[in-house]
């Protein structure tokens, strides 16, 4: 066996991240239903609903017909086209082809944006409550990270007044949004995104748009129309994905949308660190973007599941739930029940067979006041979940 003390000599400071607790939760839930357990899986923001139909067969017919190879680094041409049409019909932006770029999920087009625009030992911004993926990918990078708190006075987001005021106490080099946001839920109106990056603009930071909750909102309910930066901005640069919208997390295809002078940078850092994104995923993306009417019924799905635990959740005591404006998460105070929502997550899957996400995953200070609660499955189990839960809580 290795020795624990030489083990930690040999690794790096980078390779010291924090663990994604929802994926802990996971295993655990997943080990549990291996020994007969019947788990209400509301943990991970996976989609239960599958590629849709025409997108699978055309994976199939492809793999069926061709070799599967190495494609441009910047993806392929049929693809990165169809999603210049896609900008445009979403946002009534047009953006030149040769600026969208395929990634091996978005994933990669975080470490890809990161590693092209900054330096070890600059400072990027990001929101907390946010994606922990977010801070753990900086770490690794060697680039240092400032955690600006939102707050509900805010509607959960960041203001301009408060990137300036971190921007005071120590220079950004840039600053990554999401909205929607994971775990909250929460979006940016236009006119807030547009003062944002104009604050970034104006004080030199760059701006980093992560919108891979787009096509998840429900403006029927909230009002609140969906907005990219791309609208208010040719700097911004955005990440995307095919994973949540269109229900592709296992295919592992996403796509950045690029300022012209970063276009080359990325592809050269992209050839060396991944060559391409799987043409096989490729190929079903591209399918998938004319499949909205199925993917349609699936945001339904979710919308009723969102109803739902808004109706539910409060009822059981969990009095605070930030807005639920987009995604497919319901951030919840648990503070009713415990101080320690990894404990109190814990017990309440080996008790009540429900698997949810401590909020320690998104907030290192508040977290342990939270829990995330994904509404990416189907309703039956979020019904059950619901019933689990009053009946363990009772």
């Amino acid at each position: 066996m290795t020795d624990p003390q030489i083990a930690n000599q040999i690794l790096s400071i980078r390779s010291n991240v924090e663990p994604f607790h929802a994926m802990d939760v996971l295993a655990k839930a997943n080990a549990m239903r291996q020994n007969g357990a019947d788990i209400a899986y509301l943990c991970v923001g996976q989609p239960s609903a599958p590629l849709p139909a025409a997108a699978r067969q055309a994976a199939v017919n492809h793999l069926e017909g061709s070799a599967i190879g190495y494609t441009d680094a910047a993806g392929r041409a049929d693809l990165r086209e169809r999603l210049a049409r896609h900008v445009e019909e979403a946002y009534g932006t047009t953006v030149d082809p040769p600026r969208l770029f395929v990634t091996t999920g978005s994933s990669a087009g975080f470490i890809l944006a990161f590693l092209a625009l900054f330096d070890p030992g600059d400072t990027v911004a990001i929101a907390t409550p946010g994606y922990p993926a977010y801070r753990n990918i900086l770490k690794a990078l060697s680039l240092d990270i400032e955690e600006i708190e939102t707050v509900a006075e805010d509607g959960w987001i960041l203001t301009p007044q408060l990137v300036r005021a971190a921007h005071a106490r120590k220079p950004l080099s840039g600053l990554l949004v999401a909205s929607p946001a994971n775990p909250t839920g929460t979006m940016m109106s236009g006119e807030a995104l547009q003062e944002l990056i104009a604050c970034c603009e104006e004080l030199g930071i760059q701006f980093i748009s992560d919108e891979i909750y787009h096509g998840l909102t429900y403006p029927e309910e909230t009002g609140i129309a969906e907005v990219s930066a791309l609208q208010f901005s040719d700097k911004a640069i955005i990440i995307n994905s095919f994973s949540k919208y269109f229900c592709m997390t296992g295919w592992r295809v996403g796509w950045m949308v690029l300022p012209p002078e970063l276009i080359r940078p990325v592809e050269r850092l992209s050839q060396s660190l991944y060559i391409s994104a799987p043409e096989l995923s490729q190929v079903a993306a591209l399918h998938a973007l004319d499949c909205r009417p199925e993917l349609e019924t699936v945001r339904l799905g979710y919308l009723a599941n969102r109803r739902l635990l808004l109706d539910r959740l409060p009822a059981l005591g969990f009095d605070e739930v930030l807005p639920v404006d987009g995604a497919f998460y319901a951030y919840a105070n648990a503070t009713r029940f415990t101080n320690d929502t990894m404990e109190f997550a814990e017990r309440m899957l080996v008790e009540s067979h429900v698997a949810v996400t401590p909020g320690l995953d998104f907030d290192r200070d508040r977290g342990h006041r939270y829990l995330r609660f994904s509404f990416a499955g189907d309703h039956e189990t979020m019904i059950k979940a619901m019933d689990s839960l009053e009946d363990w809580l009772a």
